[in-house]
Order: C-alpha cells, then structure tokens, then sequence
C-alpha cells in the first residue's frame, strides 16, 4: 500500500536523517571533513557512486543531505543540492548547465547580484542575457533566440513585489524547450510551488525565510534529477557546498516556516492595507491586495501574499531618505526574511551608484520603500512607520 502523502507541516518537522547508536531525538551536526569506509571494496563504491556512503564534506554530508531531503519533500522536487549561499546556488545553477554560446531569458525586475552575474560574469563566456517586462507577452516571444536555453524569473519580484503567471510561463517554455528556473525565495515553499506549474528547476536563498532570523547563509537548487546531477558534478569540484553547522541550522529552522510564513503574511497584509490609506504614500504593491494587478494571479499559485510589501513614499527620493533616517523600532538592513522587520530605500541605499536611468529600467522608481515584515506585534509595526512616514513630508 503507497504510504499517504503527509501534511507540509509535518513533513518539515518529521523529515530527518537515520539516528545515530545514542538514539538522540533531534538530529546531530556533523562538524567533520571527511568519512571513513570498513574496508577497501566499500571505498571503492563510495567514490564509483554505486552506494550512498559520505565521502567529504565539500560535497556530502548528513546535515546537508536532511536539508535537501527536506526542501525537495516541500517543493515536490525531484532532487537537490544545497550550496553556502543564495548566490553561490544562481551561479553554480547557470555555470553547471550553461556553455559558451548559450542564451538566457530573463525577466527585468531581479534580485541586483543575479544582474551583476548576468551582465558582467557570464558575457565573458559568451553568455547573454535578453530582459523582458513581465507584463508583456510579445516580449517573451521576442526574446526566444535559436541559442536560448534557460529562462529566469523571480515571482514575487525583488524589490518591486510583481507577479508573473508561472502556469503561463510554464507552457510558454516547454513551447520554446527551455529550462524553466524559479527564484522562490520571497514566496518560500509553503506560499508556492513552481514545480507544479512547470518550473524545472527551483532556487532559494535559505538565508531569508527558510533560516529567518537572520543567522546564516545557506541556499538551494532542487527539481529534475538530470540536471541536479549536472549541477552535483559542477559543485563537487567547484567547492560552493554549504556548511555542516548552517545546514543543521536551516533545517531545524524549517520546523516552523509554515507558523512563522503565517505570521509574516498576516501582519504583511494588514500594514499593506495601512499604507493604502496612508495620504503619505503614493502607491502600494502587495500580491494579495485587490488593487495589485496581477491579484488574480496571485491568488491562484500562492497559499498567502508572503511577507514583502512595496510602496511609494510621497516625495521621492529625499523623503525616502528622511524616512530611513527617522525608522525607530524596524531594521535599516541588506537582508530580508528576518523575524524583525526590515525596510529599505533602495535609490538612495543598496542602488545609489546606478544612475537614475539604470535604477528605473530594473523597476527601483525614486520613492520606492521595500519592508520586509516581521514577527513584532502589528501595532509596532505600523506605529514606527507611520511615525517615519509623517516625519518624511
């Protein structure tokens, strides 16, 4: 009889490596370099592949393989492999399937060091990159070239929180015979699975929500066992894997993405709604607001809006300048998917040597706030950003 499928819930809290001899309840770290074999003939097979022994921990090792075990049950993957941070999985990901010649679709809103590495690290392969507005399907078609193989969305976007239709985007590229990879890390595998709706390949930055307190580093690749594997080889020499100690610590932080999640979307929605009201604010973006235009969208693959909401502060540029220097209680940080609450002005922070012209064509408008919303009560939260807001004018 095939084993009923269990809850997101449990399996996140269930899905362990085999114990040790003390019996312990909670899995142990890991902390060694290497492993050792009974005799010759069991060494032999570890390093031929034909059984599943550890070897080194550069690329095997109890705690990373619970993590995988664990992120590939909630994404409903096939396979994983887990790297030291989110970057490290993007570029590992597009270095291991990629060759001179190749092309990638992009959309336009990303993440600004998966812009660097595909505008100044992969042209020196001759690897280019085509962007695209997500909102508009003739450039989808446009962008497919005869050399094109991979196609690359955020959903949620960073840092403007737009939606793309990822069933669209699925048949769009099985059309087009694309591997089609997904940044889920605003979304986190509880809110949204991609695979479900045709993505190949699904990649996180574990140190947002999946670690979310702020922590470590960690990331992760999982989906279709045939390019895992391709991705596998690449990392087992390269040398990006991800520590014992922070997969140990991702894992168990796993436990609770799904109250934590929750939470963050709770209080996400009810500070979005604030803003809306706001006479400071311009406009406001968050995927489970009626007024975001891809609401529909959002409803459809995402189980709630996630944590990430994006406005526009009226004044622009100086007021949201203002704003950041009067924030009391939320964090001024490069970081997001912490249980305390983050907010950012990205033109005149993280963006600020782009020139106006570059910072508008990636979605970063002058009076663009982004907040990653936290844990503390919603009451706090909306206090110390209406107070910052009112201070801004």
């Amino acid at each position: 009889m095939k084993e009923k499928q269990k809850h997101f819930e449990t399996e996140a809290i269930r899905t362990q490596i085999e114990g040790t001899h003390a019996q312990e309840h909670s899995t142990p770290m890991y902390l060694t370099s290497s492993f050792t074999y009974e005799d010759a003939e069991e060494m032999r097979a570890a390093f031929a592949g034909e059984n599943d022994k550890n070897i080194y921990s550069r690329f095997s090792n109890p705690n990373l393989q619970e993590l995988v075990d664990k992120v590939c049950k909630m994404e409903k993957a096939e396979a994983g492999y887990a790297f030291a941070s989110g970057m490290a999985a993007i570029f590992s990901t597009f270095a291991a399937l990629l060759s001179s010649g190749d092309h990638i679709i992009s959309c336009r809103s990303i993440f600004g060091s998966t812009h660097t590495v595909f505008g100044k690290i992969l042209p020196k392969w001759n690897i280019d990159t085509t962007y695209v507005d997500i909102d508009n399907t003739s450039d989808w078609d446009n962008a497919v070239q005869p050399n094109s193989k991979i196609l690359y969305v955020e959903t949620p976007t960073n840092p403007a929180v737009d939606i793309i239709d990822l069933e669209w985007l699925g048949h769009f590229a099985k059309k087009h015979n694309l591997i089609l990879v997904v940044d889920n890390c605003f979304a986190t595998p509880y809110l949204q699975q991609p695979i479900q709706y045709g993505a190949d390949l699904v990649i996180h930055s574990a140190t947002k929500f999946m670690d979310g307190q702020g922590r470590v580093m960690g990331g992760i690749t999982v989906g279709k066992k045939e390019l895992i594997d391709e991705i596998y080889a690449f990392s087992r020499s390269t040398g990006p894997a991800l520590s014992a100690f922070n997969a140990w610590v991702i894992s168990k932080s796993l436990e609770t993405l799904a109250v934590r999640m929750d939470r963050h979307s709770e209080n996400a929605l009810k500070l979005a709604e604030f803003l809306e009201n706001s006479e400071f604010v311009e406009w406001v973006k968050y995927p489970f607001l009626k007024s975001h235009p891809m609401y529909e969208v959002a409803k459809k693959q995402m189980k709630a809006g996630g944590a990430m909401v994006a406005f526009g502060i009226k004044g622009g540029l100086e007021s949201g300048r203002t704003f950041l220097n009067n924030i009391k209680i939320c964090s001024l940080t490069a970081n997001l998917g912490d249980s305390r609450t983050i907010v950012t002005h990205p033109s005149s922070t993280t963006h600020a040597k782009l020139s106006e012209e570059e910072r508008i064509k990636v979605g970063i408008t002058p009076e663009l706030i982004r907040v990653s919303v936290g844990l503390e009560h919603i009451t706090d939260i909306i206090t110390d950003i209406e107070q910052a807001l009112k201070a801004a004018q």
